[in-house]
């Protein structure tokens, strides 16, 4: 992509989701990601109520009457974007699955730099391709968006195990990670286990309304993008039509009793539907 094209996507990104954030998720973020921990602030004199388990016993051996430390919540979090960049993300049929995975993380990226929190980037497929170590500021932002519009991965296949275990190598302390992906992929429970206990993992999931449902086009030829491989079938068929959807169907049902068995807060968007409302209402529960 010639620079100028590139960075009149990348503006025009910016302005979109940039102003969504400050309009409706600024809040819902700033109550859902709350500082998880305390940190010391300082060290006052002890008032009527005050937790005895607080006292300071050298300050108050010191002045001879009691002192407590005081407490604050930490305020600063650190959030990881895991982006799925393989091949599948390609398709769609109204909007690329990529392009409503770029506007999300867009999002959620500067809902976490007004929140004054560090955003870092994962990018993925069959293996980790590219990693931006968290930091803050504008130019960072709009360098995540830019490789995300961007950014041409060496394979096209899927595995998200390889992206939660690299998340829990490079990023020691507890953070807040969204994993993006439309989720081609069965084999991550294990991985998805352990990284839930290192970290706070939220996962959103987008497809694309032709993964759920086969329009009765009579006969298709369907290629696996992340595979190479193709396929005819008969969409015609009600047969078949039903076949698909209860196969999509139990796919879905899978994926979201696999996150509720961990406990990891998740929604689903669809290409070309507001994700706005799907996006709050995660907020909302978390």
């Amino acid at each position: 992509m010639e620079t100028s094209e590139l960075l009149k996507k990348v503006r025009k990104i910016e302005i979109k989701t940039k102003a969504l954030s400050r309009q409706i998720f600024s809040g819902q973020y700033h109550s859902a990601f709350k500082g998880r921990g305390m940190a010391f602030s300082e060290v006052r004199e002890y008032q009527y109520g005050d937790d005895i388990r607080f006292i300071d016993w050298k300050v108050t051996a010191r002045f001879h009457k009691p002192y407590v430390k005081v407490f604050e919540e930490e305020r600063e979090l650190t959030v990881m974007l895991l982006i799925d960049v393989s091949a599948s993300g390609f398709f769609g049929s109204v909007a690329q699955k990529r392009e409503t995975i770029s506007e999300i993380a867009a999002i959620l990226a500067f809902s976490a730099s007004q929140n004054n929190d560090k955003v870092g980037a994962v990018f993925f497929s069959s293996e980790v391709e590219k990693y931006i170590p968290p930091q803050k500021g504008r130019s960072h932002l709009l360098r995540i968006i830019r490789e995300m519009i961007d950014f041409k991965p060496a394979h096209t296949g899927t595995d998200i195990s390889a992206a939660l275990r690299f998340l829990r190598n490079v990023q020691k302390r507890r953070s807040t990670a969204f994993l993006l992906s439309d989720f081609m992929d069965s084999h991550y429970e294990e991985a998805l286990k352990i990284a839930c206990k290192a970290h706070e993992l939220i996962a959103i999931h987008v497809s694309d309304p032709l993964e759920n449902a086969l329009p009765d086009w009579g006969l298709l030829r369907i290629e696996d993008n992340e595979s190479g491989k193709t396929f005819m079938i008969d969409s015609s068929s009600t047969r078949n039509r039903k076949a698909f959807e209860a196969y999509r169907q139990e796919e879905n049902r899978r994926r979201n009793t696999l996150m509720a068995k961990y406990g990891i807060s998740h929604v689903s968007v669809r290409t070309g539907e507001d994700y706005v409302k799907p996006l709050i209402n995660l907020f909302n529960k978390l």
